[in-house]
C-alpha cells in the first residue's frame, strides 16, 4: 500500500469514527434513560479508539494532527 493509499484509508476511517460520534450524541439527545446507558457505552468506546490511535500514532512518529486525530 501507497503511503497516499494508506493516509486516504486512516482518514475515511477517523470522518466515520467522527460522524459515528456525532450522530450518537445527537440521538443521545433524544434518547430515553435506558438507552443513555448503550450510548454512553459506544461514545466510549469510539473514545478509547481515537486514543489508542493518537498514541499508537505518536509512537510511531505521526502527528495526530496530520492525520484528523
Amino acid at each position: 500500500m501507497h503511503e497516499q493509499q494508506f493516509e486516504e484509508f486512516i482518514q475515511d476511517v477517523l470522518i466515520t469514527i467522527h460522524a459515528n460520534i456525532r450522530d450518537l450524541e445527537e440521538k443521545r439527545t433524544f434518547a430515553d434513560s435506558e438507552e443513555h446507558d448503550y450510548i454512553d457505552g459506544r461514545l466510549f468506546s469510539y473514545g478509547e479508539m481515537l486514543a489508542i490511535l493518537r498514541s499508537s500514532a505518536r509512537d510511531t512518529g505521526i502527528d495526530p494532527k496530520r492525520i484528523g486525530l
